[in-house]
């Protein structure tokens, strides 16, 4: 079968585009196959040979050479293929063991960009190597199985599937000679069989696959018994098919008779399986990209890898089954140190909740649940790791108040999972859990089980179920320890502490908080986490003697020259020379890692504390990056994009980043500093998309989140720099702001207002600024108060972010509403603001609206009783039925004519007392005239008294139709009291005659078809 053909790029080796820089392994392979040509063009095979061997004489290097170039030819000529490898085979001094090395290279880094040829030619040189029976190569097979990803039934990924089985297939006495490879192949294959189905062709490697699968675990069972319980698990998904269902029948009742040694599914089940086997159906990328997401990505910041992980793996209905590899590589491999377990990086069971969540049907669901508990059901704290069960527990737990659901269905699946897995093993099964649960609460990974088994969230049904299946775990210990969960996101101590050998749960010191009463103040989320205490620093002398070995003569001589320097200045001179031999054409570009290893190392205290000197001058600046590992920067900058040594300077820090992370804000800094930098702040850019990351944004927030943990003040002295240079970045969302408020102080709060007033800094526009403010409600009340002053500080229209009112509780978001009242008391009211202000719930506690109303009374009455009019009108004229669907139908609060009275009765109660004549309008006198005529009985019984202010316009407006305008005017309420008692001052007395004189003057037409004709017509 042939790889179906894919697009063409660039190069013979790898697919590229015009903007990717020439690979490296590729330029090595295509200069090794130079040498090859130059050495072998225009002579006979066997000068050719005489040629090669001759070359090869001369050293490692030379015999490298060679067998690379022979290497890269089988691969990217398929007609010189057989010669070529025949060659390969004849010249070869080390058992081909730079060629295997160099395959196992390829397959597991750049086996998604190399050419459709090359897969073909690479599948064709393993079933050589095979035939060839050349050591190491049953470890380039497994390699190649690990490419074969689950889930995914596309034609390329079939090919190699099958290619690879029929290698196994015609050398399957090759196979037998390892037991390692036969449980691995029957491990891969037994897993693909699930994605198999549908089409003939698939069907027909189904096949293929049952037949493999079967004579294996009949001739060497014991040789997959390796495997462990997994292949329990993978056998039950195969259990329908007919030759799987006759070799369970002999697992359960005559085991015998696969081998001597085998004493049934028990003695299978309380085997751990290793993780080599878990791992193995990760591909590269797959494992690369988790583990990424496991020692890289901050909690809170893991969505964008989590989309792009489904895009890429899970979007396809076939992919559903991936999941289970996933959880139980999660489980069984990924086993974080402290280190990471004690920071705020992405927790393993957060990735198994979002795993558990994406599952789209019941089967997937099911087999999800039972990866994740796997571990629990023969469980032997002797044997198996906590580490292999803590994530299911901490999944249920934190998720008990985001998505109890997820939490119930797992606790429901754990009770059941108990008799159904297989009843005559049940005492077992229950023994396993119940040791599971046991060594949980032991090693403190929760303090105890009541608030999880017999919360109030849980149905009755459930609770029941946990308090007959475990009782021991259902009651509070004596004492009681009281462990919280009425936060998304709490942690026990356990959470962040490591497990190595198992036992570090054990002695454990946790921080406890400063006040009790804190914890769960105004609702705010706060995380808690295990704070180690800080030790001084001992400076132990740099050992880099492993480095050094691995470095050309020439650059370890200048090494040693920089661990030796200790005046600034020459350990600059020498760092110059290194950046210069970098840039020279024959420098081995594979030595920056090793170099970089180096200069982390000699250079750690560049990386403790403060950057930013005490005193900012420029001459405290410049000296500031005077610094040698700064000599990279400084070279960056003089350098132009298009220039080689541009890339691989780039790659040197790249490597740098990889191993010290603060360096990414150390080069903001510089590009900030330095004068040399002045304008060349895109060159972050370039930095960011030479990362492992590739990414800008993620680079950014990660180096800003660095900064913010360890340098404040650097924090606010880059901050407007990296506003304005990177603004899609930085403005889109309120990532790298919530960062600022939760670290500064008052005093760095001012500066960076001022820096907005003066036009240095812009924080918000207008695009975006709307969904950063609903994000900042769930923040502190300090912080929150800081976003509302640098808002503030911006000259943007308070009506692009009025629609806010629509997310605040008055109960929950205290903060924004003081901030948007005092910020609304110096507007001029606008009917959409008065229409979101009056679109508040009413509620006895919360005054919001009726301050502002009062407010706007008293300084711009006729303009609030204009907009109030039009919205009391509007709402009624909607029919009463839908305006309560309406109103019903969307989570944000919606106007209705019932919200307008209540808010315009309880402001007519707070002005009873008072001299203001806000309600003698005869705008709204006219409105509530209109809604009272067509109202039914309950609002006008609910509403009297505010009515009877309409009654009496009524009245008065009832007149002789001779002079009628004017008579309303003045036999109007509000005429009445103004000639009784004087003005209560000169604002009121002003807006008094100015909204008399508007009454006597003509309507606006539109405003007359909404509702002033029908008001002041006879018929009324």
């Amino acid at each position: 079968m042939d790889l179906p053909k894919g697009k063409a790029g660039a190069g013979k080796l790898l697919v590229s585009s015009l903007l990717d820089s020439k690979d490296e392994l590729e330029e090595r392979l295509e200069r090794c196959v130079g040498i090859v040509t130059s050495l072998t063009n225009g002579l006979s095979e066997r000068e050719a040979n005489d040629a090669l061997n001759a070359h090869i004489c001369k050293g490692a290097p030379q015999h490298e050479e060679i067998c690379l170039g022979l290497f890269t030819l089988v691969l990217t000529e398929p007609a010189q293929a057989q010669k070529c490898y025949r060659d390969l085979a004849l010249v070869s001094r080390d058992g081909m063991n730079i060629v295997l090395n160099k395959i196992n290279h390829i397959l597991m880094e750049k086996y998604l960009k190399l050419q459709d040829t090359c897969r073909t030619q690479l599948v064709w040189l393993l079933r050589e190597l095979v035939k060839s029976g050349v050591l190491g190569a049953d470890g380039v097979c497994m390699t190649f199985m690990k490419q074969i990803a689950g889930g995914d039934v596309t034609a390329k990924n079939i090919w190699l599937a099958e290619n690879v089985l029929e290698i196994l297939t015609e050398q399957r006495e090759w196979v037998l000679k390892s037991s390692l490879l036969v449980a691995m192949a029957v491990y891969t294959y037994l897993r693909l069989l699930v994605d198999h189905h549908g089409t003939p062709q698939l069907q027909g490697l189904r096949q293929k696959e049952v037949d493999f699968c079967i004579s294996l675990l009949r001739e060497r069972f014991m040789d997959c018994f390796m495997i462990g319980r997994d292949l329990v698990r993978l056998l039950q998904n195969v259990a329908r098919i007919p030759e799987f269902e006759q070799l369970w029948k002999d697992i359960l009742h005559n085991p015998q008779v696969l081998n001597t040694q085998f004493t049934g599914v028990l003695q299978l089940l309380q085997s751990r399986t290793s993780r080599k086997f878990l791992a193995c159906r990760l591909t590269p990328d797959m494992e690369t990209k988790l583990l990424f997401m496991t020692s890289r990505v901050r909690f809170g910041q893991q969505k964008r890898y989590q989309d792009w992980f489904q895009r890429q793996y899970l979007s396809t209905p076939d992919s559903q089954s991936l999941r289970c590899d996933l959880i139980r590589y999660i489980c069984g491999v990924v086993h974080p140190s402290n280190e990471v377990l004690s920071s705020d990086i992405l927790p393993r069971w957060a990735i198994i909740g979002w795993l558990l969540t994406t599952c789209t049907s019941n089967v997937a669901a099911s087999n999800a649940k039972l990866a994740l508990f796997y571990d629990w059901l023969f469980f032997n704290p002797e044997k198996d790791s906590i580490m292999n069960i803590e994530p299911a527990i901490l999944v249920m737990h934190h998720s008990m108040k985001p998505h109890p659901a997820i939490t119930a269905t797992l606790l429901d699946f754990m009770c059941r999972i108990i008799p159904n897995f297989y009843p005559p093993l049940d005492v077992h099964v229950r023994q396993g859990v119940f040791n599971s649960l046991t060594h949980i609460v032991e090693k403190r990974v929760l303090a105890h089980l009541a608030p999880l088994f017999d919360n109030p969230k849980l149905d009755k049904e459930l609770r029941a179920m946990l308090r007959e299946k475990f009782p021991e775990f259902c009651s509070s210990p004596s004492p009681p320890i009281e462990v919280k969960i009425e936060e998304p996101v709490p942690m026990e101590m356990d959470n962040h502490l490591a497990e190595k050998d198992d036992g570090c749960y054990d002695n454990a010191e946790a921080a406890f908080s400063d006040d009790e009463e804190d914890l769960n103040s105004k609702g705010k989320k706060r995380e808690f986490r295990f704070h180690p205490i800080k030790e001084s620093i001992v400076e132990e002398p740099v050992d880099i003697t492993p480095f050094l070995d691995q470095l050309d003569e020439s650059l370890k001589d200048k090494v040693l020259q920089l661990q030796k320097g200790s005046d600034t200045e020459a350990q600059c001179e020498v760092m110059q020379e290194i950046v210069d031999q970098v840039l020279e054409e024959d420098f081995d570009s594979e030595q920056l890692s090793v170099l970089a290893s180096c200069l982390q190392e000699l250079f750690k205290a560049h990386f403790r504390g403060e950057v930013l000197p005490e005193e900012i001058t420029e001459e405290s600046l410049e000296e500031s990056v005077g610094k040698p590992l700064y000599l990279i920067f400084r070279n960056l900058c003089q350098m132009q994009e298009d220039n080689s040594g541009f890339s691989l300077l780039l790659d040197l820090l790249s490597e740098l980043y990889q191993k010290q992370p603060k360096i990414g804000y150390h080069l903001l800094y510089y590009l900030r500093a330095s004068k040399a930098a002045l304008g060349k702040m895109s060159l972050y850019e370039s930095f960011a998309q030479a990362t492992q990351l590739g990414e800008l944004h993620t680079c950014l927030m990660m180096d800003m989140k660095a900064c913010q943990e360890d340098d404040v003040r650097l924090l606010c002295f880059l901050t407007p720099s990296i506003y304005t240079e990177f603004p899609d970045e930085t403005l889109r969302s309120g990532e790298l702001l919530n960062m600022i408020v939760a670290v500064i102080d008052s005093f760095q709060l001012q500066e960076l207002v001022c820096h907005v007033m003066m036009g240095n800094l812009v924080m918000f526009r207008k695009d975006s600024v709307l969904n950063i403010l609903i994000q900042s409600l769930d923040w502190e009340t300090f912080e929150q108060y800081c976003t509302w002053q640098l808002f503030l500080a911006h000259n943007i229209p308070l009506e692009t972010i009025i629609p806010i009112l629509q997310h605040l509780k008055y109960k929950e978001h205290p903060e924004a509403l003081s901030c948007l009242l005092l910020q609304l008391r110096r507007e001029k009211p606008s009917e959409e603001m008065v229409k979101m202000v009056l679109s508040r719930p009413c509620h006895p506690d919360d005054q919001f609206t009726t301050s502002i109303l009062r407010h706007w009374g008293l300084r711009h009455d006729d303009l609030l009783g204009e907009h109030i009019k039009a919205l009391l009108i509007k709402n009624n004229s909607l029919p009463r039925k839908r305006q309560s669907l309406r109103s019903s139908s969307s989570k944000l609060a919606q106007l209705t004519l019932e919200q307008i009275l209540e808010h315009l009765d309880n402001l007519r109660l707070n002005l009873t007392n008072t001299k203001h004549n806000f309600f003698s309008q005869t705008p709204i006198l006219q409105a509530l005239q209109h809604v009272q005529a067509s109202c039914d009985e309950a609002h006008k019984m609910k509403f009297s008294d505010l009515f009877s202010l309409a009654e009496e316009y009524e009245d008065s407006s009832s007149k002789p139709p001779k002079s009628r305008r004017k008579a309303t005017a003045l036999a109007s309420p509000r005429s009445r009291k103004n000639a009784a008692q004087p003005p209560n001052n000169e604002e009121e007395s002003g807006s008094s005659s100015a909204s008399e004189e508007e009454d006597t003057k003509p309507k606006p037409a539109k405003r007359k078809r909404k509702g002033s004709s029908a008001v002041g017509s006879d018929s009324d």
